[in-house]
């Protein structure tokens, strides 16, 4: 697999991958997250990491110095879910 060029520069580049790739988001791994989103924010390619994540939809991990609820939040397609639209309140006259 080719890699992309911002790659090459990343803070994580040389860091063990399991850091950023936690088995769960509870307890330990919870802590194991901010660790991995503190190398994120002095990562010169923050940007185009999160760009690349939210472009292919990573489910899993941290990228961009962001976690898979954050980027949910983040995807243009989240807006067009079903469940996020409010449901208008019902009248009483039918």
């Amino acid at each position: 697999m080719m890699m992309l060029d911002w790659t090459r520069r990343a803070a994580c580049l040389d860091l063990d991958p399991e850091l950023f790739f936690p088995i769960t988001m509870e307890g330990p791994g919870r802590s194991q997250v901010e660790q991995a989103k503190t190398v994120c924010r002095g990562c010169p390619v923050r940007e185009p990491c999160l760009a690349y994540a939210l472009s292919t939809r990573q489910a899993y991990g941290v990228w961009g110095g962001t976690d898979p609820d954050q980027r949910r939040e983040l995807s243009p397609t989240a807006a067009r879910r079903p469940e996020t639209v409010p449901a208008q309140p019902l009248r009483g006259d039918r």
